[in-house]
């Protein structure tokens, strides 16, 4: 018709709608990144919520309830703990950052040859960041609560990602029943429920195993921290723990802070943290990892640091923290329809 290819036709129009499906997306990803944190806290509570539900059968509504009871107790209970004292030591460490920074612990740090000509520019750089730093962070941290009343509109995505995952908690059934029978019965339908099963396995194994690994961590680093008696040990291992999250660049980074909090102290011992980092590291990744994650995201490295790096420009850190099981679900799916149009394209009409 009018000259004009239908395949070709047909081809642009795919391509078209496939770009503004990105850019939508692009557009809508702070409401992605909350949903997406909803279903994550959904699936850190649904193992909980499935063993309460055992000793209250077909009350499901109230197993929800206690859940979330326990865990409004837990996070106040952390709140008048653990955070104090987390203050205490990030007020502690931003005060003494420019004299620290000034003191002359950098320059006992070794550096390659190539970068000890520019030992002296390093040192000033950092001291200016540092005092900038010091001059923000600490009036922040001396006045949290008055900044989080002040802001609460900032924190309001905070609030509404537990609600969300109540939602998602208790009517998750019926959303997945709800995509079934969207679509039309037969070959299409058992389609959709692997792939939603699948993708269910996907996330399960990958947040549960994400969340005993950042335990794990916090763990292993305050034991460390404390037979080493190096300072800042809480701050230390909560900040691997919170790093743990991010692949591939949250534990490389949790290393390089450590070596600049503890090199900047003049505590010593950079060497042990480095040996003990890559002790763990094997641990979590040839042993704990796998053991946790049977099933879950079999992605190359490669791909996984794209999905990082892409998910930063997306999103910042939430970006790189969902960036991963994204390309998990996305997976699933392709592999999924590729059978399913396989299997179609052989079977006789």
């Amino acid at each position: 018709m009018l000259g004009i290819d239908e395949r070709a036709l047909r081809i642009a129009w795919t391509i078209f709608l496939f770009g503004l499906l990105l850019v939508v997306v692009y557009y809508i990803r702070g409401t992605i990144l909350l949903f997406a944190g909803s279903i994550f806290l959904a699936y850190m509570l649904s193992p909980i919520v499935e063993l309460v539900e055992r000793f209250i059968p077909q009350r499901r509504n109230l197993a929800l309830a206690l859940v979330y009871v326990a865990l409004i107790g837990l996070l106040v209970l952390l709140g008048f703990e653990l955070v104090p004292a987390l203050n205490a030591e990030a007020t502690s460490l931003f005060t003494r950052l420019p004299s620290l920074v000034s003191g002359g612990s950098l320059a006992q740090i070794p550096l390659p040859h190539w970068l000890e000509p520019m030992r002296a520019q390093v040192i000033a750089a950092l001291n200016r960041a540092a005092t900038n730093l010091a001059s923000s962070a600490v009036p922040f941290l001396q006045q949290a609560s008055t900044h989080i009343l002040s802001g609460l509109g900032a924190i309001l995505p905070i609030i509404l990602i537990p609600i969300l995952a109540f939602f998602f908690l208790k009517d998750g059934e019926t959303i997945r029943k709800s995509l079934i029978g969207a679509v039309e019965g037969g070959h299409d339908r058992t389609t959709m429920e692997l792939i939603l099963d699948d993708i269910h396995v996907v996330l399960k194994n990958y947040i549960r195993a994400l969340v005993l690994l950042a335990a794990a961590s916090f763990c292993a680093w305050s034991i460390f921290f404390s037979i080493m008696r190096y300072p800042y040990e809480l701050l230390l291992a909560g900040l691997a723990a919170v790093l743990e999250f991010i692949p591939v660049v949250g534990p490389a980074a949790s290393l390089v802070i450590m070596l600049i909090v503890i090199g900047m102290t003049g505590s010593g011992g950079l060497p042990w943290i480095i040996v003990f980092w890559g002790a763990f590291r094997i641990f979590q990744d040839y042993v704990l990892n796998p053991l946790l994650m049977s099933a879950g995201t079999e992605l190359h490295p490669l791909l996984v640091l794209f999905g990082v790096l892409a998910g930063n420009a997306l999103g910042g850190i939430p970006g790189m923290f969902f960036s991963v099981p994204i390309l998990a679900i996305l997976r699933v799916v392709y592999n999924h329809l590729r059978q399913s149009y396989a299997q179609k394209q052989f079977t006789p009409a």
